[in-house]
């Protein structure tokens, strides 16, 4: 017997992939390393806890592009080959046509941050509160490697 109703099943689902997820994570530990300390008058706290989560989400991405690409991007290509396919040596082998990151984030005082390819690896780090390479306290560099 034939009620008229027909039933379809042809709706998709798709899920989070592991890159969203990490990048909401970043977003909501970055919102609070800066806003919540402020409340409470510790704020030059939380610029260090959100420069850290900021590199430790950058050194993330850039073991991503090297897992793709068998590289890290050169001190040329810079953190900018995060963005868009760069240009110059080493060609990436197998860039993501999305890119990794969708901008790049400048530290909580309004710097870029560093990076530097050497080796097999790579430099990444804040200038800190005093914006200049060095310092102490306040104004000490913020390096991934030190996370």
């Amino acid at each position: 017997m034939n009620t008229g109703a027909r039933h379809s099943t042809t709706a998709t689902s798709r899920g989070f992939t592991l890159i969203e997820i990490m990048v909401v994570i970043v977003i909501i530990g970055i919102i609070g390393a800066l806003f919540v300390p402020n409340i409470i008058g510790r704020g030059d706290q939380a610029r260090r806890t959100a420069a850290e989560t900021d590199l430790r989400s950058i050194g993330m991405t850039l073991d991503m592009y090297r897992l793709d690409n068998a590289h890290y991007p050169s001190t040329e290509q810079g953190l900018e080959a995060l963005v868009s396919k760069p240009g110059g040596f080493p060609e990436p082998r197998n860039y993501n046509p999305d890119g990794y990151a969708k901008r790049l984030p400048t530290d909580p005082w309004g710097n870029p941050y560093v990076y530097v390819h050497v080796d097999r690896g790579f430099e990444l780090y804040s200038l800190g509160a005093d914006g200049v390479d060095g310092g102490e306290g306040g104004g000490a560099d913020i390096r991934y490697r030190d996370l």
